[in-house]
């Protein structure tokens, strides 16, 4: 097990990790040795104890916060993914004009059926006069 040497608090600790994780320990003392650092600028000298005391109650105090944000940030996120799959799962309206042209190809296409059901009808009572003479 690797021993690592952290300073916190302008104070000098040797500190054990696992094999592969003296960065993630250098990372997290660094942001103790900020907390620490305030404290000191804020109060003055204090007793290690309570230095590393206070340092990692203010450090809590934040990752408090960030996980709310996070969770409420997630709770958005749940309810944008709820939305979206409600939305995909309507059929999609046509848009105005869509209906609009739609409208006028099946008056057009009535129209046809109109004209050719008068043709038809014409060419029968034509082969009918025909027949009877």
């Amino acid at each position: 097990m690797p021993n690592v040497e952290i300073e916190i608090g302008e104070r000098v600790f040797e500190v054990a990790c696992q094999e592969g994780e003296e960065q993630y320990l250098r990372t997290a003392a660094q942001m103790l040795d900020a907390e620490a650092a305030r404290l000191v600028q804020q109060i003055g000298r204090l007793p290690e104890a309570r230095m590393l005391l206070m340092a990692g109650l203010m450090l809590a105090d934040r990752t408090a916060g960030v996980e709310d944000q996070l969770r409420e940030a997630q709770e958005r996120i749940a309810a944008q993914e709820a939305r979206i799959a409600e939305l995909e799962a309507r059929p999609a309206a046509a848009p105005p004009q869509a209906t609009a042209a739609l409208s006028a190809l099946a008056e057009r296409a009535e129209g046809l059926a109109a004209e050719a059901e008068a043709r038809t009808a014409d060419a029968a009572t034509a082969r009918g006069d025909r027949s009877a003479g």
